[in-house]
C-alpha cells in the first residue's frame, strides 16, 4: 500500500508543475456556460410552460453547473488512450516488469491527477458558482451534501474502471481510436451532461436511462443537489451504483488476466 501512496504522492508533485494549464483550462470550460444559458433562456422562452419535467430554468441552469463539478471527478481524460497506446506500442512492459499492480498504478496515479486539478480549479469554480448564485433556489441539507459528495466518489470510481477496460480491449483491438470516441460521444449524452435525463420522460426510456452507469458519471451528483432525487430512491440509486463500480472493477481484472496471457510485447 505504501508504494502506491509515493506512486500518487511523486505524481501529484508532477501534475502540479502543470498547475497553469489546469488553471487556463477550467476559465475554458466555462464559456460553453454562456451559450447554455443563453439556449435555455430561449427555450423557456418559447415555451408557455414555467418547468420542464420538472426543472425550471434556474433549475436546469443549476443543473448544468453541477454537472461540470460531477464530470470533474467521473471524467478520465487520457486514461483508455494512453492504455491503449502503452498495449499497441508495447511499452506496457514497463508496468509489468514493476513489482506492481497496473490497475492500482493507474489509480495511484488518476487519484493524484484529480487532486491537482480540483486543487488548482477551487478559486475558478467558486467565482463562477459566487457569479451564478441566483441560480439555486435551494441548497442541500448537512445530509445532502454528504450524499453529494458520495455521489462523487461513486462518480469516479465508476468512470475509473470504466475508462480501464476500454483501454484494455487493446489487448485484442490493437486501434480502439474509433471505438473509444464513439463510447465517449455516447457516454457524454447518456450521462445527462448536457441535458438532464428528466427531460427524456417523454421518450419512455427515462427508468432505464437511470438504471445505466452513464447516469451516475454526471446525473445523479447533480440531481441530489438539487433534491431530485427522494430519499426512497436514494438508497436504491447508490445501490445500483455500487453494482456498477463492483462489476467493472471485476471486469477490469477479468479483461487483464486473459489480455496479459494473449499479450506479445511488440516494439520498444
Amino acid at each position: 500500500m505504501k508504494k502506491y501512496f509515493n506512486i500518487a504522492r511523486l505524481s501529484l508533485k508532477e501534475r502540479l508543475t502543470y498547475r497553469g494549464d489546469f488553471l487556463l483550462s477550467s476559465f475554458l470550460r466555462f464559456l460553453p456556460m454562456i451559450t447554455s444559458i443563453l439556449l435555455w433562456k430561449s427555450v423557456y422562452g418559447s415555451s408557455e410552460q414555467e418547468s420542464l419535467s420538472g426543472f425550471s430554468f434556474k433549475q436546469v441552469i443549476a443543473y448544468l453547473l453541477l454537472v461540470n463539478i460531477s464530470r470533474m471527478f467521473s471524467s478520465m481524460p487520457g486514461l483508455a488512450t494512453n492504455l491503449a497506446r502503452d498495449v499497441r506500442e508495447g511499452s506496457i512492459k514497463k508496468y509489468l516488469l514493476q513489482p506492481i499492480d497496473l490497475i492500482g498504478y493507474l489509480m495511484s496515479y488518476r487519484v493524484a491527477h484529480k487532486a491537482a486539478y480540483i486543487s488548482t480549479s477551487l478559486v475558478p469554480y467558486m467565482i463562477l458558482f459566487g457569479s451564478c448564485a441566483s441560480f439555486f433556489d435551494t441548497f442541500p441539507t448537512p445530509v445532502g451534501c454528504v450524499y453529494f459528495f458520495m455521489s462523487l466518489i461513486l462518480a469516479f470510481v465508476i468512470g475509473f474502471y470504466f475508462e480501464v477496460c476500454l483501454g484494455m480491449l487493446s489487448f485484442w483491438i490493437l486501434e480502439v481510436t474509433s471505438l473509444l470516441y464513439v463510447v465517449t460521444t455516447l457516454s457524454f449524452f447518456l450521462s445527462g451532461h448536457l441535458i438532464p435525463l428528466d427531460l427524456l420522460d417523454t421518450t419512455g426510456w427515462l427508468d432505464v436511462l437511470k438504471n445505466l452507469p452513464f447516469a451516475y458519471l454526471a446525473y445523479f451528483p447533480a440531481a441530489i443537489f438539487l433534491q431530485k432525487v427522494s430519499d426512497e430512491e436514494l438508497l436504491l440509486r447508490f445501490f445500483i451504483g455500487a453494482l456498477w463500480a463492483f462489476f467493472f472493477f471485476l471486469l477490469s481484472r477479468v479483461i487483464l488476466y486473459f489480455g496479459l496471457r494473449k499479450y506479445s510485447a511488440y516494439g520498444a
